[in-house]
């Protein structure tokens, strides 16, 4: 039996599509109505998948819009991210590293969200991961433990993508090793 193609695109939902008109105000073409800033984080808080277009000129706007939320989140109260942190971060741009960088953190984020999620599920709230955390020092360090040897297998990988990527280039400009 042949799959029709159009069943296979409606089984992935179509994204919600945010306008961004030049007054700076956000229309939601799903609900036809003016929504704010701490709006759209909520969708997002809801894994809802959306899209911010420029109004007039159709133009993707979505990762200036994240970026906004995160910096009134960092502004607002308790930060995630240290200076220290922010500086590396900054550092990386313009660098040889900055898409392996990118792709890292991507996968270290998505690791940790999947690590909650499965908390999530088997009943842990907020502060019964507190009491753990004080409680179980054995039990989170194996955790942690487990998290951090993720985390070093993907730098382990992301170390030998750039080694083989180098000496590609070597050889492509005649430099063997």
């Amino acid at each position: 039996m042949q799959e029709n193609p159009s069943s296979t695109a409606q089984a992935k939902p179509r994204p919600r599509v945010i306008k961004k008109y030049p007054n700076r105000r956000l229309y939601d073409t799903d609900t036809s109505t003016y929504i704010t800033l701490s709006e759209v984080k909520a969708l997002v808080m809801a894994n809802e998948q959306l899209v911010v277009r420029d109004a007039k000129t159709g133009d993707d706007l979505t990762r200036s819009i994240l970026l906004q939320i995160i910096l009134e989140e960092e502004a607002g109260g308790a930060p995630m991210f240290t200076e220290a942190v922010l500086a590396n971060i900054i550092r990386f741009y313009g660098h040889a590293m900055q898409g392996s960088m990118g792709a890292s953190l991507e996968r270290n984020v998505q690791m940790f969200s999947d690590f909650q999620a499965r908390m999530v599920e088997q009943g842990a709230t907020p502060e019964m991961w507190s009491q753990f955390l004080r409680l179980q020092p054995t039990a989170m360090q194996g955790m942690v433990s487990s998290y951090l040897g993720q985390s070093q297998t993907l730098l382990t990988q992301m170390q030998e993508q750039m080694h083989k990527q180098t000496e590609q280039m070597l050889e492509a400009m005649g430099l063997k090793r």
